[in-house]
């Protein structure tokens, strides 16, 4: 499963930025997470943005005002339309019908932040070619695969209860029946996996009905009190047995130590929310070898490394978390 978040499209963007032709007047984005690329490379270049939509009413985002005569689509000779990921083309094929039936006579090309092997085909230029299975930050609760993933509860749809709330009876039944969502999932959820008592089964559905979360199974845990979920310890490795004996392609879980177990179980992809981290096992064996190889590096080579640092610390970061996990 490859992984992008917020950081690493913002970074990518920066870098594809420098590579783009001089001479662009417009960028438009594709909504919707096409515009958050979209606006991202429209700051770094100081260009006007705009969507779709807006070509045709002759609008830019600016507080939706109307291009004047010195600032119209008259005026621009150069349009990047972009959207954030390409796979197989569908939707920026659609978008070129769109823009070509406006019969525009401008010189517009076409770009994507991520594309894969086949979507590069469908555009101009893109910044990295990402293959699937892909999912990325802005977009995980509402990918259309989530009927295919495995999600903790506590944690990830809602806060995690405070000490004062876990009290395995009257707080506890209304932290469940009051907490409110942290995200409602536009796509239905494959496995719900928690931690919570089976004797709290009602509570939860009547909980995720209320919020209009959709699910195809809730699976708990079977023990007859906290105290004796507490004394088992198992935690991770319920939720890894769960994991691995059903077609879950990804398991989405809150605590950081519970997403590497879980992930060195299952050998399996295993999100944290908390650390905003991907997980797979075989990084996860090789980063001892990686940790170490990296320090003799930077000690053989420091002024090489120092200089890298000082000229951009994201990117340096960026890298050295990549080589070590793989991408975040």
């Amino acid at each position: 499963m490859n992984y992008r978040s917020i950081e690493h499209l913002n970074t990518d963007i920066q870098n594809w930025q420098r590579d783009l032709p001089a001479d662009l007047d417009l960028i438009v984005g594709v909504p919707r997470s096409g515009l958050l690329a979209g606006n991202l490379l429209s700051l770094y270049l100081n260009l006007p943005l705009t969507t779709v939509d807006g070509l045709e009413e002759q609008t830019i985002l600016q507080a939706g005002r109307r291009l004047d005569q010195n600032d119209s689509i008259s005026s621009v000779d150069n349009i990047l339309v972009v959207d954030d990921s390409v796979n197989t083309g569908e939707t920026i094929e659609e978008v070129k019908s769109q823009v070509e039936a406006l019969k525009l006579s401008k010189n517009i090309s076409y770009g994507a932040v991520y594309v894969s092997e086949q979507g590069k085909n469908h555009v101009d230029t893109y910044a990295d070619v990402v293959q699937t299975p892909r999912v990325f930050e802005w977009n995980m609760m509402h990918h259309p695969n989530l009927s295919n993933w495995a999600i903790d509860l506590d944690g990830v749809l809602c806060r995690d209860p405070l000490p004062s709330e876990n009290d395995d009876g009257d707080s506890y039944r209304q932290f469940i029946r009051e907490v409110d969502p942290r995200v409602v999932p536009s796509k239905e959820i494959g496995y719900i996996v928690t931690c919570r008592l089976e004797k709290y089964r009602d509570l939860t559905e009547e909980w995720l009905s209320k919020h209009g979360i959709e699910y195809n199974q809730l699976i708990m845990m079977d023990y007859p009190s906290i105290e004796a979920r507490q004394a088992a310890g198992n935690h991770a490795e319920y939720k890894a047995n769960v994991y691995e004996n059903t077609d879950s392609k990804l398991f989405i879980e809150s605590d950081e130590n519970q997403a590497t177990k879980i992930a060195r179980l299952t050998r399996k992809p295993v999100f944290c929310v908390n650390s905003n981290c991907m997980y797979r096992q075989e990084y996860l064996t090789r980063v001892g070898r990686k940790t170490v190889n990296s320090v003799e590096t930077v000690k053989s080579r420091p002024r090489k490394y120092a200089r890298m640092l000082l000229n951009n610390p994201v990117d340096f970061y960026k890298n050295a978390t990549d080589r070590l996990f793989g991408h975040r």
